[in-house]
């Protein structure tokens, strides 16, 4: 009988806006580069054809929706994402790297939306099925500090990210409980430390996740 390849770990990256993210995932594809099997790293909302072109809906900001809209948008990106790229790479041994995942509609659309917690959850039940993170790395950085870096960045706003100062507030309370609630699984990370540093100490965890 042909033995059964290992499912490999499952990480994501979490944080606000302008906590860091996708610098830190940029410097990990560089540090986690010609592992065997190998990382494969995408994010959301996005990572395909469609969940992309969901995205550009999402963060679109001419656009107005309502906030179940938005929260029922994110999940089938969610859903498409995790049938066609994670599942099928995490069966067949590969580590997958997420740039944001369920945790992010459960702190924007569950806190900064008001929709509720329990309710994004179930919502996402169906999206994600049995796929749940192994370890998740959350940026956490100060107010003041993000407002600077948002000041800073040459990038327009996006939809999400010109909401306002109080939804952000809320948001970063639902990150927070994320992060007390589930501390096995949830590593805090701070985010006002040097990019390398922080992509080092990931990297060593990582590899720790993986089979031997």
């Amino acid at each position: 009988m042909a033995e059964l390849t290992p499912r490999g770990p499952f990480v994501t990256v979490e944080g606000l806006d302008f906590s860091g993210k996708s610098t830190l995932v940029s410097l990990l594809k560089d540090a986690l580069a010609g592992l065997d099997p190998p990382v494969y790293f995408t994010r959301e909302p996005g990572g395909t054809g469609v969940a992309e072109h969901v995205r550009a809906l999402l963060l679109d900001p001419e656009l107005e929706m309502g906030p179940w809209t938005e929260a029922y948008l994110y999940a089938a990106a969610r859903a498409e994402l995790v049938d066609r790229e994670i599942l099928p790479r995490l069966e067949g041994g590969e580590t997958v790297v997420c740039e944001r995942f369920l945790d992010s509609s459960l702190a924007y659309q569950g806190y900064g939306r008001s929709l509720g917690v329990s309710e994004v959850r179930d919502l996402n039940s169906w999206a994600v099925g049995m796929v749940v993170p192994d370890r998740t790395f959350y940026l956490r950085l100060s107010p003041e500090e993000r407002a600077r870096r948002a000041l800073e960045s040459d990038a327009p706003l996006d939809r999400i990210e010109r909401v306002g100062d109080e939804f952000m507030r809320r948001v970063e309370v639902g990150f927070e409980e994320i992060s007390r609630a589930e501390p096995e699984r949830v590593r805090v990370l701070d985010a006002s430390l040097p990019p390398g540093e922080l992509a080092q100490a990931v990297r060593r965890e990582i590899m720790g996740l993986r089979a031997p």
